[in-house]
């Protein structure tokens, strides 16, 4: 089983590790276009996802394709190779006819794109116009409606509909157009904490199963704090901060590996009694994963590090959703079935009447019958 030594080694183990893949996947170009009829607000557009709103002064160069569409494809073949086209239709336009052709063939040839309809009079009406109700068609995670100057439409509507179209590229996108880097970052964060509450909610179970004899406790620190280190540096990148890992070592060393946060995770993971510890080494882990995403983020927002009492605080209110998620998952377990014994077999019931003698042969002093007049055995006359 491992020791508390061990928890030094996991930097160097990460270090050993390739991290390219991930740089890699965070460095990668995100090509977008907005496409929209002469006056359309596509630079207003473009000027909302290159910042933060969470971080005033947060500001991107990231190159996006802005084109002037009036019915000619022509100006679409730059285009043609971006991993999201988004078209910008005034609500109250009603010749909208060429922007829907152009939105169908688009979606035909099996590229990526989403509508906006703006501003409209509701945010999703009830009754469309005849106008509209064209566009509807398309389905809302293609179609929007709202205004691209209104935060809450842009991070709540516009913000997830991005990131559902281009699944594969959500630490670029992060990276490269701040609009996104909260959702993402939250996302981040919330998978950190599944994939560590997961792997101590399998060691806990596997540890109450006969015959695994799976080493737990302080081996569940290393393997949770490399996982918790990999959700740092992914959401580094995607926070737009340093691709050297060794910047992240030097700025978060102190909660991260053998730091304020572990020393109190490990005292407590160590003793825990098999079965009745599932649940408080899942909330462990989910909540100390937690608080090392706030941490980061934290310290992207501000500049400033959270203090031990705002880190307990954060880690008693994630403690306590870890168990809830412990619980929930607990319940879902099958429940081994009980084998019934069987009851024992009954003792034959002796006769109630006697066994009749049987008549004994004369001559050969065999017994037969009781019923017999002649013996089966030599012939002889019974009733002699």
């Amino acid at each position: 089983m491992a020791g508390l030594k061990d928890l030094s080694n996991v930097w160097q183990s990460i270090k050993e590790m390739d991290l390219r893949p991930i740089r890699d996947e965070a460095l990668q170009d995100v090509h977008l276009a907005i496409v929209g009829r002469p006056g359309t607000p596509k630079q207003e557009l473009a000027w909302q996802m290159r910042r933060d709103p969470h971080r005033l002064g947060e500001e991107t160069l990231s190159p996006i394709w802005l084109l002037d569409y009036e019915g000619d494809d022509a100006v679409l073949k730059p285009a043609l190779d971006v991993d999201l086209l988004i078209l910008l239709v005034p609500a109250e336009q009603e010749d909208t006819l060429s922007e829907q052709t152009l939105a169908q063939k688009w979606v035909d040839s099996g590229r990526r794109l989403i509508a906006i309809l703006y501003p409209p009079t509701l945010s999703e009406p009830n009754a469309p116009t005849p106008s509209h109700s064209l566009w509807l068609a398309m389905g809302k995670q293609r179609l929007l409606f709202g205004n691209i100057n209104d935060d809450n439409f842009l991070l709540r509507q516009f913000v997830p509909a991005v990131l559902e179209a281009i699944p594969d590229k959500h630490l670029a996108l992060a990276r490269q157009f701040p609009l996104f880097r909260d959702h993402v970052s939250r996302q981040l964060i919330s998978d950190g904490c599944l994939t560590n509450a997961t792997y101590a909610f399998s060691t806990g179970l596997a540890e109450i199963v006969p015959g695994l004899n799976i080493p737990l406790n302080v081996a569940d620190v290393v393997v949770l704090t490399k996982n918790q280190a990999f959700m740092a540096y992914r959401l580094g990148l995607a926070l737009g901060l340093s691709t050297r890992w060794q910047d992240y070592v030097t700025e978060f060393g102190g909660v991260l590996g053998s730091g304020f946060f572990w020393r109190q995770v490990a005292r407590q993971l160590i003793g825990l009694i098999p079965a009745w510890g599932i649940i408080p080494k899942v909330a462990i882990a989910y909540a100390g994963t937690y608080v090392v995403g706030r941490v980061i983020w934290q310290w992207y927002l501000t500049g400033k590090k959270l203090t031990p009492q705002q880190m307990r605080q954060l880690y008693a209110e994630a403690f306590q959703k870890g168990k809830a998620w412990a619980k929930a998952m607990l319940e879902k377990v099958p429940k081994p079935r009980l084998i019934k014994r069987k009851s024992p077999l009954r003792e034959l019931p002796l006769p109630t009447e006697p066994f009749e003698m049987a008549r004994t042969c004369p001559n050969c002093g065999r017994n037969n019958a009781q019923e017999a007049r002649f013996c089966q055995y030599c012939g002889t006359h019974l009733d002699t």
